[in-house]
């Protein structure tokens, strides 16, 4: 395919990993609001209230920061991933989830230095912080980071759809 094509790798490879990492953050926000495996799902508020209590496992925060994220860590990664499945503001909506990515994955890797063996928190309850769980979340990051930077070096240059530019032809006679 020509470089200017609309359906190049480059592209093709940014529209995945943003609807990949989209989906992620999709999927997260849902194990937030409503705990997977439970039947029937408890009501928001008490599923938000067991996502403070992880937390709070980690040890970083006051009680009512704590609370505070609870409840809207969920929205934002709910809001982050569907601004990246549509594609709405790219360079800006991968580089804040970058940096939400980057926070997430410096937490874990501080408890798990520290040795907590707490849940993550990551996708709902039951899963016990370890060495699965940074191999995952680095690879997010680093997914994250690919994308901001395909975003960014994708806006360098021409729209995939516009035509060459014409350089305009002099007629001087020497």
């Amino acid at each position: 395919m020509r470089e200017s094509s609309p359906l190049n790798f480059s592209r093709a490879l940014t529209m995945g990993g943003r609807l990949v990492l989209g989906g992620i953050l999709i999927y997260a926000a849902y194990t937030k609001f409503f705990i997977p495996g439970m039947n029937p799902h408890p009501p928001v508020r008490i599923a938000l209230a067991l996502f403070a209590t992880q937390i709070d496992s980690y040890q970083l925060l006051p009680p009512q920061a704590v609370n505070l994220l609870a409840h809207t860590l969920p929205y934002v990664e709910l809001g982050l991933g569907l601004l990246l499945v549509i594609g709405w503001e790219l360079r800006i909506v991968s580089a804040i989830a970058t940096v939400l990515l980057l926070g997430f994955f410096g937490v874990v890797v501080r408890s798990y230095a520290k040795g907590l063996q707490i849940n993550c928190g990551c996708f709902g309850p039951g899963e016990t912080l370890g060495v699965k769980t940074l191999v995952r979340d680095g690879l997010f990051v680093a997914m994250a980071i690919t994308l901001t930077i395909a975003a960014f070096r994708a806006h360098r240059g021409p729209h995939p759809w516009s035509r060459p530019l014409e350089i305009p032809k002099t007629d001087k006679v020497q």
